[in-house]
């Protein structure tokens, strides 16, 4: 579906007035936090966002594992509390706070969004949605409709690379990251495709 569609059929599930939970997936730079946002404006508070990524390990925590260089795959986040948070999410009835990742900063801040129990739809986005290894497994049975985001590759990868030179890096050390570790990535988001419920075209 385009665009337009998925904002009138999330609006439609934010309508439905019980607690919704909504992943969006898909391969890095193809513009989940983008959609978040166009959500979010037009859902305004109906709808929360609560992204995968502030589950990301700790820098600090990735270089005592040796896996800082490898920062994104999945076995650098806190599955494990990120399945307990939906969880939460799911049978919440009083106000919780989830982590947000900050770009700039790369790291995880914790208790960052606040979630009210009122609020009908909440947006999930990341990467692992729909992978199935190593804890992952268990976040597809919390969540109500899954929507797989697509775009051509080569202009997902330039936008990796434009992300990254906005948050200081070097042109040399952003298109090496994009092609040895966001790549890899992608090829295990793109092997779960076919397990989502939508498939939305970003523009």
């Amino acid at each position: 579906m385009l665009l337009t569609e998925a904002v009138e059929v999330a609006a439609a599930l934010a309508g439905r007035g019980d607690r919704t939970l909504l992943g969006l997936v898909g391969p890095p730079g193809v513009g989940k936090s983008t959609l978040s946002a166009v959500l979010a404006d037009r859902l305004g508070p109906a709808m929360v966002v609560v992204g995968m990524d502030g589950f990301h390990l700790a820098n600090a925590e990735l270089l005592r594992l040796g896996r800082r260089d490898r920062k994104g795959a999945p076995d650098t986040f806190d599955v494990d509390g990120y399945v307990a948070l939906l969880g939460r999410l799911r049978r919440q009835t009083a106000p919780l706070y989830a982590p947000r990742f900050d770009r700039d900063l790369e790291e995880s801040i914790g208790s960052a969004v606040p979630v009210e129990p009122g609020v009908p739809l909440v947006v999930t986005e990341g990467n692992y949605l729909l992978h199935d290894e190593g804890g992952w497994d268990a976040v597809r049975p919390l969540l109500d409709e899954v929507w797989y985001l697509d775009l051509d590759d080569a202009e997902r990868r330039r936008r990796l690379v434009h992300r990254r030179l906005g948050h200081g890096d070097t042109l040399e050390h952003a298109q090496h990251w994009a092609h040895t570790v966001d790549e890899v990535n992608a090829e295990l988001v793109r092997a779960a495709r076919s397990r989502a419920d939508r498939v939305v075209a970003m523009p």
